[in-house]
């Protein structure tokens, strides 16, 4: 082939110096249209090809990585998925046991990027080329508490601290269960990131009157010397009951806070 470098003429080898000059970690046709200022059927055509070379690994359609010079093969991934998580599900942000790592909140090591987007999806699950994510479609009202943070030139929003613990009371699932929802708590508590008011904040822009009641019931156990908080969350509990986790259905009421409580966790937490 004619004057032809990689298996790339003159013209494809300036496309691919555009797109690699211009491109954060992740590509998609959206972002390429802008570099080769071309249209998108043609761009996703010149994606396609450059991903039949070599040039780029295609995680799904429309959606490609960079293939390193030195790389010995053509699948690659990115160095941090969380940049997957923003191109499919914005506007979202990084939540639940995967913020949790990234405070330090938890020393467990999750291996599915959990994500929270006001967006709505089919599928709660998905897995790209082995990478797993878990999506929790949430409202507006309740998109806050973020922080931004540079992953290589590409920025992301994730919970901060304050916000993950709330979002975990909120719904346990997101943490893997109300056990790891009151080890986030425990760690949060004796962490430098720790604020009262900014819970207080957080928990009443919830409306959620179950929240209350999760953080009192465990502060009463872990941490009872926190008088004042304990002492909002009884005034703004409403009546009625919840469940203290609805994934583990609990019998036992404490009728102050309004939860059922499975009876092995009771005993745990006073055996501590």
């Amino acid at each position: 082939m004619k004057n032809a470098i990689g298996g790339l003429r003159k013209k494809g080898r300036m496309q691919l110096a555009k797109l690699l000059k211009a491109m954060p970690e992740i590509i998609t046709v959206a972002l390429a249209v802008k570099a080769l200022q071309s249209d998108a059927k043609k761009t996703a055509i010149i994606l396609s090809s450059l991903a039949k070379r070599g040039w780029l690994f295609r995680l799904r359609r429309g959606m490609y990585v960079k293939v390193p010079l030195q790389s010995t093969t053509p699948e690659v991934f990115p160095e941090d998925p969380r940049l997957i998580a923003k191109e499919i599900f914005q506007p979202c942000y990084i939540a639940g046991w995967s913020a949790a790592m990234h405070w330090g909140l938890t020393e467990q090591i999750f291996n599915t990027i959990y994500v929270a987007t006001t967006k709505k999806v089919h599928h709660r699950e998905l897995n790209i080329k082995g990478i797993k994510f878990i999506i929790k479609t949430i409202s507006a009202r309740i998109f806050f508490g973020t922080k931004p943070i540079w992953v290589g030139r590409t920025k992301i929003e994730i919970s901060d601290a304050t916000k993950t613990v709330v979002d975990c009371l909120n719904d346990p699932a997101m943490a893997g269960g109300i056990r790891m929802a009151n080890d986030f708590l425990h760690n949060y508590f004796n962490s430098k990131d720790k604020s009262i008011n900014l819970m207080i904040e957080y928990a009443g822009k919830m409306h959620s009157s179950t929240v209350y009641k999760r953080l009192g019931y465990l502060l009463e156990l872990g941490f009872p010397e926190e008088k004042e908080l304990i002492a909002i969350c009884k005034e703004k509990i409403k009546k009625g009951y919840s469940q203290l986790d609805p994934t583990s259905t609990g019998k036992k009421l404490i009728t102050r806070w309004g939860l059922f409580v499975p009876a092995n966790f009771i005993v745990r937490q006073l055996n501590d």
